[in-house]
């Protein structure tokens, strides 16, 4: 706190000292002077002179010294009546990218704010993907690559302001919507809106996290100038205004008053009726080649006033498993955004930069189709953060309305193609059941699902006995669709076939009564979009034997990220693979294999894209660090991303995969390759139709 009372206590001394009836003596221009009460009358104008010229300096500095303490704290609002925002005080219009700390490593946030940055933007746009931080009730983890305060600390010190949307829901091709999988707990639960534990769950996440946020606000002298609440509401079926006015009193509880909240909706009056809400501002989201005229008339539906806002304008569009790379041209993005520009409007880009679905965090839309493990988006940015055209076109329009940071802009990081890998067979899943399944065995009359397991992810071995004799082929049947996504089935260690979601539901096996069953399922990625986001995942229903329910299942839990990051396959003796036919199915199986990268090479490691031509599908394992899935047979993805964190010079490099379809171990010496180039477009065989319109998630 600045005192004021001290300078104005030593002029009262000067003046007091120097013009009043006693001989003082005073220095001047280093010339003594002597004041006597005999020369007052002389020396009064004089002396009137200094004090008053003294004294008019330090009103001056008092000013000066008020008008810093009592300056206005850091504000962000919106003004209705000039249709803009105000920061500082100021008119002001960002020109924002999405970005999800989530779908990068940490040791790239920097290099990929910087980019953003030099590319002329003043903000991003970042969910918040509870099931990221939340992965059992009450156990919440923002350390290493979750660490959301270092992201953002980041993100200020970079030079960008930050567009918080921290949910519950999200969507973002992300698993389940960013809403964490034990919510499923309660089967009947409706997510997204006033369901009694629904709620409370919420209120319990966001009284943690949302008190994280606080200190992070603008107004708090932090990087977050506004804060979403829920996401695109207008397109769920609920339309549960209660749900989004208890969101609403939520964060205005742990935020305060002062920060802006908004809503995000497509650019259609029937969604903004159900997504929008009073005391939130709404905004829309519409891609290139719209009519942005009349995009922007949808969201004066909603706000009469205000700044114009498209807080989603798409730089490209999602992906799924079969279907060709989605690409938009760079020309359609930089006509369009140059239209948003000229009108005055806020923009976000999304994405800046899409990233990557390591792990098992891929989403699925409907009817089902899953996300591969690529998130590109045919960003500006690529998945590995590479300078793109796109890139240079955006940075071309944007400097028409602000001024560039000037400097150069941070080069694509290099790639490195490392030697081929021989890989070698570990163990088939039923081998390593010992190894991998941590929990034990289950038993239960009939199959129970992940969540009844207690898992969330990954795969679940299911094995039973055959009922009957089945000499010749019988049909093995989900007759309610119930398999949730994919099963590989075998009899006798034998591999029997495919059971598919939505496309293969009857396979025809073959075995003695009392053969044994094994139904490994994989969940493939929980539904991010829509009414069908309660997804479900295993043997949701029963399996039939010639019409015969199946009963008195064992089922095993499969831990094996723990056990892949513990090295626990490699304690055990590779073993042998019996050669197949070219056209048969092998058993689900772990296969291993090691690189050395040279410590004295300057420069290295360096990202590069691991390559599975001859592998069909499955996971891959780098160090410990789940890269994500392929599906090489479906593609449009064949290459996934390495980033050259997760490798090292100091000790060889383990590879781990997962094939659950067609080993090329079983065909003879096999490996896997490291190129310089991602392959994220491949032609592919699929009998998919195009269900999906780029810029229409309404249509998802």
């Amino acid at each position: 706190m600045i005192r004021t009372s001290a300078p104005q206590d030593a002029v009262e001394r000067l003046r007091l000292s120097a013009c009043t009836c006693k001989e003082t003596q005073f220095e001047y221009r280093n010339k003594k002077q002597t004041l006597s009460c005999s020369s007052r009358r002389t020396w009064k104008g004089y002396c009137g002179g200094i004090v008053m010229s003294l004294l008019g300096l330090t009103r001056f500095l008092l000013l000066l010294l008020v008008g810093l303490s009592a300056a206005a704290p850091p504000s962000f609002q919106i003004d209705y009546q000039n249709d803009c925002f105000r920061k500082d005080g100021e008119k002001f219009r960002y020109i924002s990218g999405s970005i999800h700390y989530s779908r990068i490593p940490r040791a790239y946030w920097k290099d990929r704010l910087l980019k953003m940055y030099m590319a002329g933007l003043n903000a991003i746009q970042t969910y918040i993907p509870w099931n990221f931080h939340e992965d059992s009730p009450g156990i919440y983890d923002f350390s290493g690559d979750r660490d959301l305060e270092h992201f953002l600390q980041l993100a200020q010190d970079v030079g960008l302001l930050v567009i918080l949307r921290p949910g519950p829901y999200i969507c973002a091709e992300w698993d389940m919507g960013g809403l964490p999988a034990w919510l499923l707990q309660k089967k009947d639960i409706v997510l997204r809106s006033s369901d009694p534990d629904y709620i409370a769950a919420v209120d319990r996440w966001m009284g943690r996290l949302l008190p994280m946020m606080k200190p992070f606000l603008y107004q708090n002298g932090g990087p977050i100038i506004s804060v979403q609440v829920e996401n695109e509401y207008g397109s769920y079926f609920t339309c549960d205004y209660n749900y989004m006015r208890h969101l609403y009193k939520l964060m205005r509880s742990y935020l305060g008053h002062d920060v802006v909240l908004f809503t995000t909706d497509g650019a259609s009056i029937g969604f903004l009726k159900c997504g929008a809400i009073q005391g939130v501002y709404a905004t829309v989201d519409f891609g290139p080649g719209s009519n942005v005229s009349a995009a922007f008339a949808t969201q004066r539906f909603a706000e009469p006033r205000g700044p114009l806002v498209n807080s989603e304008y798409y730089t490209g569009w999602l992906d799924h498993w079969g279907l060709p790379h989605s690409t938009v041209s760079v020309k359609k993005v930089a006509v369009t955004l140059n239209e948003i520009l000229v009108m005055g409007a806020n923009v976000n880009l999304y994405m800046f930069i899409g990233g990557t679905n390591f792990g098992y965090w891929n989403g699925a839309n409907l009817p089902y189709a899953a996300q591969p493990t690529s998130y590109d988006y045919n960003a500006p940015l690529t998945e590995a953060g590479d300078l793109t055209e796109k890139y240079f076109a955006i940075r071309e329009v944007i400097k028409m309305y602000r001024k560039i940071p000037e400097g150069l802009v941070p080069p694509s990081s290099p790639k490195f193609a490392y030697d081929a890998v021989k890989m070698q067979q570990l163990q088939t899943v039923s081998e390593a059941l010992d190894t991998i399944s941590f929990s034990g065995p289950v038993e239960s009359m009939f199959p129970q699902t992940f969540i009844d397991l207690n898992q969330a992810f990954g795969y679940v071995l299911y094995r039973t006995e055959l009922p009957m004799n089945c000499s010749t082929p019988t049909p093995l049947s989900s007759p309610l669709n119930g398999v949730h996504d994919r099963a590989y089935v075998s009899v006798d260690g034998v591999a029997s076939g495919i059971l598919e979601r939505n496309k293969v539901l009857s396979i025809n096996v073959t075995g003695k009564a009392g053969s044994q069953l094994d139904v490994l399922v994989e969940n493939m990625g929980r539904i991010n979009y829509g009414k069908g986001i309660n997804d479900f995942k295993g043997l949701v229903s029963n399996l039939t034997l010639n019409n015969v329910v199946l009963k008195g299942w064992t089922m095993y839990s499969l831990s094996i990220d723990q056990a892949v990051a513990q090295g626990l396959f490699w304690e055990t003796k590779p073993t042998s693979a019996t050669p197949l036919p070219p056209t048969a199915l092998s058993l689900p199986a772990f296969y291993g294999g090691t690189f050395i990268i040279p410590s004295g090479i300057p420069d290295l490691p360096q990202d590069t894209f691991i390559s599975m031509p001859k592998w069909r599908k499955g996971q891959v394992w780098i160090n410990g660090f789940n890269l994500g899935r392929y599906w090489s047979a479906q593609g449009p993805q064949l290459t996934l991303f390495v980033p050259a964190s997760i490798l090292s010079t100091d000790f060889p490099n383990n590879v781990t995969i997962l094939e659950l379809e067609v080993s090329p171990c079983l065909l003879g010496p096999c490996t896997v390759e490291f190129t310089t180039m991602p392959i994220l477009n491949a032609t592919v065989h699929s009998d998919h139709r195009q269900r999906w319109p780029m810029f229409r998630k309404d249509l998802l």
